[in-house]
């Protein structure tokens, strides 16, 4: 049987319990209204959406139809939507709960179901493992009722919402005179978002054509994941052809965003801890008294000094959203390293793709009338905090146990000295309170390593980020071939990590 992960459900399509199928979401949707039910909260508000991929359609048919028939009032979105659509949704009607059939980046052959409660934040435990006891306890056959999909109202109002950021955030700035290369990776982002960058005032937008409509074979790519390398290599041309001020990638179901930028060596893109910072400070030109900021363990400790010498709080949780939404009170901007940005937590709880797309247009907007870029404003904060550079080593395994053993040995017999450094080892899943993981951080005096198991892809995953003082902007050519080699060993002791597996 399928276990409820980020959220709730994703595997393979196919048939048995332990696959994506119609019985499987009837079964799913079944024990959900079931434990809405137990919380007094039958008859409430339930919201339906999908994204494209294989099977999409046919399970979001089921889930509002079993929800109808529970006697919930169903919004069964029309058509293909983005994941964000469905949390502003949830918080937009005071639903009970919210459910988006999507797998994200994850390859093809997968699909999923993602569980949204009140407010419009994803479920978190024990609400998981309650609500996997009332699956386990539904009676077949499970009855259906036929609803009919809603207007395109409330697709209407995300998209003003999204289009008003730059006037509760920006400033002035010339975003007519911004020109964006965009691509949707054969994902339901592509008409939203430049449907919100038109009328946020960015009319110059350019799409890889290729990329731009829904396609659930992603036939462009090898896994449809804007941090995989490749992926936004038809991205970067364009902008390149194009001459564009920024590039912008989205995950096939819109709630990441990765950000493309020229260099001295052409084109590339921006690491999700970089755009976390940028996109912060932004945030916080505009914010209320005491904000709060928020980022995950594994992300750059940049944000943790960015944020008090903007006068703001800051705060770290477990990866994921539904750890950084619930980061606490005043929480105005939250990323995760993995491209994921919620830059308007009032209105959507979680990662928002499209969002984050206008805010980032905007920043460049409002550097550009300055005479500056983002680099430029990274440059800035490496003088300003010193330079942190960071990578992702991404190893794929055959399954996602292979991961946790690995993360088992590594915590039986951790080294005392990483590349000739000593380090000192945390383990998470030792210590008490809100951070405990499956996770292991080897900290040294120049460096952060942090290892642990992905919750939804067969892969280890390590996070590294190297730390180094700069004493001015001319010192950061020398300083950047400095950390980038000091980055290249630490990789190389990341990937020996998988050297049992080959």
């Amino acid at each position: 049987m399928l276990r409820f992960g980020t959220a709730g459900l994703r595997g393979p399509l196919r048939d048995g319990p332990d696959g994506m199928n119609v019985t499987t979401v009837s079964r799913a949707t079944a024990g959900l209204a079931d434990w809405l039910r137990e919380r007094c909260l039958g008859g409430g508000a339930v919201v339906v959406g999908r994204d494209a991929r294989h099977g999409s359609a046919e399970f979001a048919t089921a889930t509002a139809e079993i929800f109808t028939a529970a006697g919930f009032p169903v919004t069964a979105l029309p058509d293909p939507v983005p994941t964000p659509v469905v949390a502003f949704a949830v918080r937009e009607l005071g639903a009970v709960a919210g459910v988006q059939i999507t797998a994200s980046h994850n390859p093809p052959a997968d699909n999923g179901y993602k569980v949204y409660l009140d407010g419009g934040s994803q479920l978190i435990a024990p609400a998981d493992s309650e609500i996997e006891k009332r699956i386990e306890a539904v009676v077949e056959p499970v009855a259906r009722e036929t609803v009919s999909p809603s207007g395109t109202e409330l697709i209407d109002r995300y998209v003003a919402r999204v289009a008003e950021l730059p006037r509760l955030l920006g400033g002035p700035g010339e975003r007519a005179g911004v020109r964006i290369a965009l691509t949707a990776l054969h994902g339901v982002g592509g008409e939203l978002a430049v449907r919100a960058l038109a009328a946020a005032g960015f009319t110059d937008v350019r799409v890889v054509e290729e990329q731009f409509a829904p396609d659930p074979d992603f036939p462009t790519v090898s896994f449809p994941n804007p941090e995989e390398p490749g992926a936004a290599d038809l991205l970067l041309a364009l902008a390149e052809r194009i001459d564009a001020d920024v590039a912008i990638a989205l995950d096939p179901d819109a709630d990441r965003c990765a950000l493309g930028v020229p260099g001295p060596d052409g084109w590339q893109m921006l690491r999700g801890d970089e755009t976390g910072v940028l996109l912060a400070d932004y945030v916080l030109r505009t914010h209320p008294a005491d904000p709060l900021v928020a980022t995950t363990i594994v992300s750059s400790r940049l944000l943790s000094k960015l944020a008090p010498a903007r006068s703001a709080r800051y705060a770290e949780t477990l990866t994921g959203f539904k750890w950084l939404a619930r980061a606490g009170d005043g929480l105005v901007y939250a990323y995760e390293e993995a491209i994921g940005h919620c830059v308007d937590p009032a209105k959507v709880r979680d990662k928002d793709g499209i969002s984050a797309a206008v805010a980032a247009a905007d920043l460049v907007a409002l550097l550009k009338a300055q005479g500056t870029t983002l680099r430029n404003e990274l440059d800035s904060y490496a003088v300003e905090f010193g330079l942190h550079a960071g990578d992702q080593v991404s190893l794929r395994l055959p399954d996602q146990a292979a991961a946790t053993e690995l993360v088992a040995a590594l915590r039986a017999n951790p080294p005392n000295d990483i590349a000739g450094t000593p380090v000192k080892f945390t383990d998470q899943a030792q210590i008490r309170g809100r951070l405990r993981t499956d996770a292991l951080i080897f900290d040294a005096a120049d460096f952060r390593i942090v290892v642990r198991p992905s919750g939804t892809e067969p892969k280890l995953k390590c996070y590294v980020e190297v730390f180094v003082p700069v004493a001015d902007r001319d010192d950061l050519t020398d300083v950047k071939e400095s950390a980038a080699q000091r980055l290249s060993q630490l990789a190389r002791f990341c990937r020996s990590l998988a050297a049992s597996e080959e």
